[in-house]
């Protein structure tokens, strides 16, 4: 009887120890995979960071590869303006925001849509926005992409740019234009995360604009001849 509770007892002891075995590799050692860049590391993925990173103003250090104080505030405040988890840590999601992180072995399937996208909203930033400075063509795509995360419009890009009256460029037909490769890089660029309007869902030309209810919105910056409010 003794030995059969002592058996019971081992056994019961094996198993806590292969449980908390493999939470640890299923859990914890997952989230760290994940965790693919943070402070102290070094290498190639943390200059493409940095690279991005200081393209879309958030980063004024060297590009020298190494994750150091500079870089780590860099991401996040890029993460907090792009509604991700706020640690300092480019893991899966932030460096998809990125446009960073190769998601072909995901399960996400954004991929197979993801030149659609950026040759639609090219055509729009094209349409709106082709004289307007660089940092002005990817607001408007960021304003686009805005729309598609707030409840207030149609959920796919697609559904945004082609609502009723949404846009200029669909009603007078220059979506139908060809874009050059600035409008289709900062289609990629908004795409990746960059958003110079800080979440504004609406744009103007105070210099032409006479409707009322639209010059009552907040504004968040003035960029060209287009003010973003909210």
């Amino acid at each position: 009887m003794l030995k059969s509770k002592r058996k019971i007892v081992t056994f019961t002891v094996i198993m806590v120890v292969f449980s908390v075995f493999i939470s640890y590799n299923v859990f914890i050692r997952s989230n760290e995979a994940l965790a693919l860049s943070k402070y102290g590391s070094r290498g190639e993925e943390v200059r493409q960071i940095q690279t991005k990173l200081k393209r879309w103003g958030y980063y004024k250090g060297n590009i020298d590869g190494i994750y150091g104080t500079q870089t780590l505030e860099a991401v996040k405040w890029f993460q907090s303006k792009n509604n991700l988890t706020v640690d300092g840590i480019a893991g899966k999601n932030t460096l998809q925001a990125m446009g960073i992180y190769n998601s072909s072995s995901s399960s996400g399937g954004s991929v197979s849509t993801s030149t659609n996208d950026v040759n639609l909203l090219a055509r729009v930033i094209y349409g709106e926005a082709r004289g307007e400075p660089y940092t002005g063509q990817v607001a408007i795509g960021a304003v686009v992409l805005n729309r598609v995360r707030s409840s207030s419009f149609p959920n796919t890009i697609a559904g945004v740019i082609y609502q009723s009256g949404a846009f200029d460029a669909v009603s007078d037909g220059q979506i139908n234009l060809t874009p050059n490769s600035t409008a289709k890089k900062a289609a990629q660029d908004a795409l990746n995360g960059w958003d110079p309007t800080y979440g504004a869902i609406y744009y103007f030309n105070p210099n032409t604009a006479t409707n009322k209810w639209i010059w009552s919105r907040p504004m968040t910056v003035t960029i060209g001849n287009h003010r973003f409010c909210k």
